[in-house]
């Protein structure tokens, strides 16, 4: 006798039946939603509903870490609050010798007649996003020749030199950092004065100070500025800090590595200069007298100099004096067109031959003058 549940517990259609219609609905409704975004209005009303008790489970997560977070922001503000105090200070501090070497500065200019060698203007920008290429030390900043940028523009922070402003678009601009490997700086040091430049690496994390003798004088800790020579970078930002000085005997020059001293990867709001320099052009280099006298001779010598080399390389036959040695031909005077266009006869002549020369001679007389004898010694 086969066994079944009594009719009160029996209802609706058995487990599988009910397995497969669920199956076929979650998938019709994820194909809907997928497709169609029929369930939008649903998953929000939801959401919206669950809110509240979402929010009610986090609770104690959310007050442990505020309160780890209140205290931590506090320790930092107050580490903060002592630095900027004491940056403070010293900015306050020369700002004052600025002002009173900006004094003392305008009044020996006015003193000596000397104008203003350069103005800079600064543009605020804002870095949006690295560049594609992982070579290369490159950023794009939010502002372009709408804005004013320029392309070769020197791009710095509070700190000093960051790089340089290397393509411009209508709304945006890139940026060369300063430790990209084609990137170059002419830059000087504080402390002895010396002028150099100052490469990017191609690891991107250091700086190379390069044309330093062995005999300069270079120091771990020496400060590097910008020299202004170059006409792109106004003079006096800080650049990088030397950290390690090599000299080897076998090399002319010193290998010096250097820091940069403003966080070139680390920055985010930018300063972009623009930078005129009121310095006349150099002037056209003009050729010195040894070089002018040796063009002018060359040019009045035309080409009898040539002839005379080429007379000089020709070959000599054994027992032969060179052409320069050699007389020139004697050449035996003749007259009229007649002579010019006769042509040499043999030095002696046959009993036939001086017997037609006497027939034909009263016709040579008339028509033009009696030759030399053919043959003859001048």
């Amino acid at each position: 006798m086969e066994y079944s549940p009594p009719p009160l517990f029996k209802q609706g259609p058995s487990a599988l039946a009910r397995l497969v219609f669920f199956v076929l609905l979650a998938l019709a409704l994820l194909i809907s939603d997928a497709r169609f975004k029929t369930l939008e209005i649903v998953r929000g009303v939801l959401g919206a509903g669950l809110y509240p008790l979402q929010r009610a489970a986090l609770v104690p997560r959310d007050i442990f870490m505020g309160a780890a977070d209140l205290a931590v922001t506090s320790a930092t503000l107050r580490s903060e609050n002592d630095k900027l105090r004491t940056k403070d200070l010293q900015l306050s501090q020369q700002a004052n010798t600025a002002a009173g070497l900006a004094a003392e500065n305008a009044h020996l200019r006015a003193l000596l007649q000397l104008s203003q060698r350069s103005t800079t203007e600064s543009l605020p920008a804002e870095i949006q996003y690295d560049t594609r290429d992982p070579f290369t030390q490159k950023v794009v900043i939010g502002r372009g020749a709408q804005q004013g940028i320029q392309n070769g523009s020197p791009v710095v922070n509070e700190d000093g030199v960051i790089g340089q402003v290397t393509r411009v678009f209508p709304l945006q601009a890139e940026v060369t950092l300063l430790t990209d490997k084609d990137q170059a700086v002419p830059v000087q040091i504080v402390r002895t004065g010396l002028r150099s430049v100052i490469y990017g690496t191609p690891k991107g994390d250091t700086l190379d100070l390069r044309f330093v003798p062995i005999s300069a004088d270079v120091q771990t800790g020496d400060e590097l500025v910008t020299s202004g020579l170059d006409g792109v970078y106004p003079p006096g930002l800080p650049v990088a800090k030397v950290v390690r000085v090599d000299k080897q005997a076998d090399t002319a020059f010193a290998r010096v590595i250097c820091l940069p001293i403003a966080p070139v990867r680390g920055a985010r709001q930018l300063l972009v200069l623009h930078y005129v320099n009121n310095v006349p052009p150099r002037p056209p280099e003009e050729p010195d007298a040894a070089t002018v006298a040796k063009e002018a001779k060359a040019k009045k010598g035309g080409k009898a100099p040539d002839a005379k080399a080429a007379a000089d390389k020709a070959p000599v036959k054994p027992g032969e004096k060179p052409a320069a040695e050699k007389p020139a031909a004697v050449q035996k005077p003749t007259t009229g067109k007649t002579a010019d266009k006769a042509p040499a006869k043999p030095a002696t002549t046959t009993a036939a031959e001086k017997k037609s020369a006497t027939e034909k001679k009263p016709a040579a007389d008339k028509t033009a003058k009696p030759q030399a004898t053919p043959g003859a010694q001048p």
